[in-house]
């Protein structure tokens, strides 16, 4: 059996022990074959992890629950998490200023400025629930920080009749919580909305359509790093495919990888579309353990249960029984990069620059930017710090060393830093229009950076460290220089950024950067001195040395040994500790705020950050068995990512949801993000679908928030066009093609479309984590029959549809009759299938969503303890 099901076997054999039943899954799990079909299970979850970005509405959703409770004259304790929660503040950090000595304290200074009243709210959370704990700003990004210090890999949990201990089980509001699978432990990503139930005790059911095993062999050869391995992972398993799936690591090479290398394969799961990504523990987990500084009676006390319960594995253990194995010959890795659009997009670094000519008039799509051939001679004159620059397509503006993917892995952030040394000792400078920042996931880092003396290289060539936290990768880049902006525009650039990420979809970087590369942090500054992403790094030099001859990447480039020798160095049990002693201290900002205090929040009117969630109220009278006169509010095509339906960046004065800013006496500098504005709905709801790069194919054409309800129809605003559709007894509907929500975990991609009112969503396929936020929300996910699709039968998106049968499909899986008549009289018919993975998703669906359980489960703990 592959281990990461013996993990799911305990799981299950710790809550039959407890007095769950249990056994039918049992039974079902020990029957496993590579032949088995796909069987679902509920999971104990052992904590929960929350970064800022999704934990406030999640924890929004518990406050509001509490004033119902006292709206019912009930005592608001009866929300408390039943399990430990984690909130790290990570994703607020915007950079605003970069390439200076002073642009952290900056940065920090604007982020306490624009966030006050969401870290007030996470004070009081703190002092009102009894099992939540707060990671304050600037101490790392939450996979990173759980990596390298939170994680216990093992632990107790506990029973009537004494503890046990078991593998962790964590769920985390974050997609790359899998981060943590390289060292052995079952943890991926939900939404918000499972998140907060798995919190309050509710149980969680997980989908395993099937394990496949990645077979590692060979040993990477020099010149290749890490981060090209992953990106060739991801790249190979979505040419398989394996959404929803389990994945496993085995084989010699998999065994020879360190923990950070583990860890940032295991990171990259939600780009490859896995459930989770695991390595079993073995004896460079252990060696990890003790090296970042975990208590030795810990440490020792994980080897051996994982020896006690057959988890532990050996380099010569043989292969698991699994679904599908795929091989990757690791000598076979070459440097790459990834893009201009999505992580799977792999392009060797010698195709890079024929690959972006392509790229440019190709059609419009994940891989082409349709431009004509006579827009491919477009440039623009721009002055940036007083000296003059010429933005052509393929210019680079942003290079940012970020993420918590490759921060995490000190072999390619020393290899940064000795290429940046290696750069200044050959006078090499960035050219002035590349934003160039360093966003490290965790103080570690700057701290073996500075000590190896690699942080001043790395500052000489502009990468100042502008903050500890998510930065790029999650679209908070901050302002070009004045004048950049603008220029692309106006000519129509397709300019770029690399960055060291895990994300690059289109729109989610910078609206400046209409392509975006995931490399490696010394690609990263290898790009910067170029200015250009359209290089030919064996042929063309980065820049010519002080006696004017040419400097080649192979030329800087860092010898191996030398970083394996740092590395050595700087990985020291003492250098942890001190790091994280202090993990939950806030600096002074963090001490003077406010600290609202008791057990309901007080809730501002007046706010436009934090507004009492709408979500609990909104109630339902569960799934109609028909839905009646719907009409398709947004129709999309293949890969529609959760950035499409909910931005995560700039928000931007010409919005609805900017203008709805202004009107309420927000001034355009005091924005903020998309992500901070997360715990007002009246705004989520006006950004959601609003992507300035969103493509509907209802708009006729104009890329944005828009669309159409008649061919003939005038262009409007989404969410316009949903009010004008409820108002009229209309039921919202989206049509799309395959990997519908694939992307961020975030919950507000379903919570925005509930807001609009849509009631479905048929698509080709979805990505699991945002199907199951689609469930929890009361939007029923749909799936065309095999060959179907909107283009297949014709569908235009402006007919009248109707889809009966939806009871019957709950109850025993029977297809959905949908008719749909166009403007002309014509009708089509076809059915489609209800996209479930449980009982438990079916009786969710039934009652509407969520948070009927929600609060089904707190007037059910209050009632305990009254009888208690």
């Amino acid at each position: 059996m592959p281990k990461s099901l013996r993990v799911v076997l305990e799981n299950l054999a710790y809550q039959s022990l407890d007095g769950r039943d249990v056994a039918s899954e049992i039974a079902a799990l020990c029957d496993w074959s590579a032949q088995t079909a796909e069987i679902a299970v509920p999971l104990a979850v052992s904590r929960v992890m929350l970064p800022d970005s999704s934990g406030l509405p999640a924890l929004m959703d518990l406050a509001a629950a509490r004033d119902a409770l006292v709206e019912r004259g009930m005592d608001p304790g009866g929300v408390e998490p039943a399990v430990p929660v984690t909130l790290v503040i990570d994703h607020s950090l915007i950079v605003d200023v970069a390439g200076h000595p002073n642009a952290r304290a900056r940065n920090i200074a604007s982020e306490y400025r624009r966030n006050a009243e969401r870290y007030a709210f996470f004070k009081w959370a703190e002092q009102a629930f009894d099992r939540l704990k707060v990671v304050p700003p600037g101490s790392g990004i939450i996979h990173q920080v759980h990596l390298e210090s939170i994680a216990q890999v093992a632990a107790k949990r506990p029973l009537a009749d004494g503890p046990v201990t078991t593998t962790e089980f964590v769920l985390g509001c974050d997609s790359h919580t899998t981060m943590v699978g390289g060292i052995g432990m079952m943890a991926w990503g939900v939404g918000g909305i499972d998140g907060e139930a798995a919190a309050l005790g509710l149980p969680y059911q997980v989908r395993i359509p099937r394990v496949v095993g990645v077979q590692l062999t060979g040993e990477m050869p020099a010149g290749s790093t890490t981060t090209d391995l992953v990106l060739t992972v991801t790249e190979r398993l979505r040419q398989v495919g394996v959404v929803g799936a389990f994945v496993e690591f085995c084989g010699p090479g998999a065994a020879s990888l360190s923990v950070p290398d583990r860890a940032t394969i295991a990171n990259m799961a939600p780009e490859y579309g896995a459930t989770c990504a695991f390595f079993p523990i073995d004896a460079r987990t252990i060696d990890y353990l003790s090296a970042s500084g975990r208590d030795a009676d810990h440490v020792a006390g994980v080897k051996a249960y994982a020896r006690a319960s057959g988890m532990w594995a050996e380099p010569d253990d043989p292969l698991p029984e699994v679904t599908e194995m795929v091989e990757i010959d690791l000598s076979a890795i070459v440097p790459s990069v990834a893009g201009p659009k999505r992580p799977q997009d792999r392009v060797p670094l010698d195709r890079v620059a024929p690959a972006f000519r392509e790229a440019l008039t190709a059609p419009v799509g994940p891989g082409g930017f349709g431009l004509s051939d006579d827009a491919l001679s477009a440039e623009a004159q721009v002055t940036v710090d007083g000296a003059p620059v010429t933005l052509r397509h393929g210019s680079l503006t942003i290079a940012a060393i970020t993420s918590c993917t490759n921060t995490s892995n000190p072999t390619v952030m020393l290899a940064a830093g000795l290429l940046a040394r290696n750069a200044v000792a050959r006078g090499l400078d960035v050219p002035p229009q590349v934003k160039t920042s360093l966003a490290p996931g965790s103080r570690l880092v700057e701290d073996y950076l500075a000590d190896a003396g690699l942080m001043a290289p790395l500052e000489q060539l502009g990468f100042h460290v502008v903050g500890i936290g998510c930065t790029t990768c999650s679209g908070k880049s901050g302002p070009l220089a004045p004048g950049i902006s603008e220029a692309v525009a106006e000519n129509d650039l397709v300019c770029a950024a690399v960055l060291s990420g895990n994300r690059n979809f289109e729109g989610r970087i910078h609206k400046s950067a209409r392509a975006s590369y995931l490399a490696s942090p010394p690609l990263v500054v290898a790009f910067a001195l170029a200015g250009r992403v359209d290089i030919d790094f064996a042929t063309e030099p980065l820049g010519t040395d002080a006696d004017g001859r040419p400097v080649m990447l192979s030329d800087i480039w860092p010898d191996r040994d030398e970083v394996a020798a740092l590395e050595r160095d700087s990985q020291t049990p003492g250098r942890f500790r001190k790091v994280y002693r202090t993990l939950f201290d806030g600096a002074t900002l963090w001490d003077e705020l406010g600290n609202p205090r008791g057990p309901v929040f007080a809730w501002d009117p007046s706010s436009t950050y934090i507004k009492r969630p709408p979500f609990i109220e909104l109630g339902s009278d569960g799934m109609p068995d028909a839905l009646d006169d719907a009409r398709a509010l947004v129709v999309a095509g293949d890969s529609l990512t959760t950035d499409f339906v909910t931005p995560s960046g700039e928000i931007l004065p010409d919005t609805q949801a900017g203008q709805y800013l202004i009107d309420a006496g927000v001034k355009p500098a005091d924005f903020n993000a998309v992500t901070q504005r997360r715990g007002n709905h009246e705004f989520m709801a006006r950004v959601t679908f609003a992507n300035q790069r969103m493509k509907n194919r209802l708009a006729g054409g104009i890329e944005g928030g828009f669309t159409r309800r008649a061919p003939d129809g005038e262009v409007q605003t989404i969410f316009d066009a949903a009010q004008s559709m409820r108002a009229e007894g209309q039921l919202p509907v989206v049509l799309a093609g395959k990997d519908y929500g694939m992307g961020s975990s975030r919950d507000w991609a379903a919570k925005g479309p509930k807001l609009l009112g849509v009631a479905a969503v048929l698509a080709e396929s979805f990505e699991r984590i945002h199907r199951a936020n689609l469930i929890g929300m009361g939007i029923v996910p749909l799936v065309f029959q095999p060959g179907d699709s909107v283009e297949s039968l014709g569908l235009t998106g402006f007919e009248r549809f109707r889809f009966t049968g939806l009871h019957a499909a709950v109850t025993d899986g029977a297809p959905v009759s949908v008719r749909a008549e166009s403007t002309d009289g014509t009708v089509t018919a076809f059915d489609v299938r209800l996209d479930v993975a449980s009982k438990h998703e079916t009786d969710l669906l039934r009652e509407g969503g969520i948070f009927g359980e929600i609060m089904k489960a707190a007037l059910g703990a209050k009632q305990e303890r009254q009888s208690a």
